[in-house]
């Protein structure tokens, strides 16, 4: 069944609105009609099955016939800081990392970053990054939309680091000495239990991070790790982290830890 996210505002107790393309899609691309359902999600929790009252392809009014409750969130909320890459890789980070379950995406700049940004696009690809993020949310059944921050620096991202109660920064000499992400956080398991964990990954950009930001990420919090025993693309490392700590919350089976 499809699903929609909305703005709260769009969903009151018993009723829900569509427009603009999500409209358009559920009128021409879904050919429905009054009487078909469909899935509404508030992105913050809420989702309702909702049947459809009046069709205009730029916008749908549907009633709210049952609350639905589902628990596909992942019990550690996890942001996913990743220093920006080239080309649409970053797109790439935030689609497969919303299915993943990352619940924020920071995108930062480092000593290494090869893109050069430009602020006066900023606006514009802020933009398309979260409406990948609502795509893939709806596409995996999330019921919240992962929060895409705007870009900033590195000294801006370090300032973060207390707000979380572990920092993961993936850094390949670590990885090179045998200090697994694996051994962090079945450490960090022993000494800490809370009703929300949240969780900060810290990816480098193609060429990885400079000695002097390893060891500036260490005194203001965090903890070096490896990805293993292979040089993982800066795309494909947050998504190896996101799947590892899966696992390790007991979202693959097993008791949840988060």
């Amino acid at each position: 069944m499809q699903r929609y996210f909305v703005t709260p505002a769009m969903m009151s107790a018993d009723a829900v609105s569509l427009e603009g393309d999500d409209a358009r899609h559920l009128a021409t691309v879904m050919r429905s009609k009054p009487g078909d359902c469909f899935i509404a999600c508030d992105g913050q929790g809420r989702e309702a099955l909702a049947k459809i009252v009046q069709v205009d392809k730029n916008n749908i009014q549907a009633q709210i016939i049952e609350e639905l409750s589902s628990n596909v969130e992942m019990g550690w909320r996890i942001t996913v800081a990743q220093s920006l890459p080239k080309g649409d890789k970053l797109e790439t980070v935030i689609q497969k990392g919303t299915e993943a379950g990352a619940a924020v995406f920071t995108p930062f700049l480092s000593a290494r970053t090869i893109v050069q940004y430009d602020e006066r696009k900023e606006a514009k690809r802020i933009e398309r990054w979260r409406k990948i993020a609502k795509e893939a949310a709806e596409q995996s059944h999330r019921a919240l939309i992962p929060e895409v921050s705007a870009v900033c620096s590195w000294k801006a991202l370090l300032t973060q680091f207390p707000a979380y109660d572990l920092i993961l920064f993936c850094y390949e000499e670590e990885g090179r000495k045998g200090v697994g992400l694996r051994d962090i956080v079945e450490q960090f398991q022993q000494r800490e239990r809370k009703e929300t964990t949240r969780i900060l990954i810290v990816i480098g950009p193609e060429g990885g991070f400079t000695q002097q930001e390893a060891d500036a990420a260490v005194v203001a919090g965090a903890s070096l790790v490896g990805l293993g025993k292979r040089i993982l693309r800066t795309e494909t490392a947050a998504l190896y982290a996101l799947a590892c700590l899966a696992y390790a919350s007991g979202e693959l089976g097993g008791m949840n830890n988060g």
